[in-house]
């Protein structure tokens, strides 16, 4: 686990629709730009409408998001890859193969996988959102917490 703050980070999940947008929210609210945020997918989704949902509800617009894949990254040296799953994990590993880079393997329950009403569905993201927010905390410590 990093003991300080790392400079560059980035959060890879599946299809960069859920998991790891939360992830970036967090850790931009947390840090703003101490450190270089960015979070990826193995293949392309599309933005969740609960994980709007979910964090707006904490203060964090990740309306904008925009999904994409390892790919499509613009710059590839990150200090630490955190993998919200084990395809993010495969794909952060092959990707750090001959690059000195921390890779974290965080393995975060899909709140997609849950069936309900729309409040049972949302909780479930609630829970994810809460889960990464406490992961981030704990390896990445804010000097100060932010209000919301």
């Amino acid at each position: 686990m990093p003991t300080s703050l790392p400079g560059s980070l980035l959060f890879a999940c599946t299809m960069n629709a859920i998991r790891s947008p939360m992830a970036e929210g967090i850790m931009k609210r947390l840090h703003g730009t101490r450190v270089f945020v960015d979070s990826v997918g193995v293949r392309k989704g599309e933005l969740d409408p609960f994980v709007v949902a979910a964090m707006d509800e904490i203060g964090i617009d990740v309306s904008g998001h925009r999904p994409k894949t390892f790919d499509e990254l613009e710059d590839t040296s990150f200090d630490v890859i955190v993998s919200l799953s084990p395809e993010a994990q495969h794909s952060a590993v092959e990707m750090t193969r001959t690059m000195a880079c921390d890779v974290l393997f965080w393995n975060t329950f899909d709140p997609a996988l849950v069936e309900g009403s729309r409040e049972v569905r949302l909780d479930a993201y609630r829970q994810v959102r809460d889960e990464l927010y406490k992961r981030i905390v704990a390896a990445f410590p804010p000097t100060k917490l932010p209000a919301g």
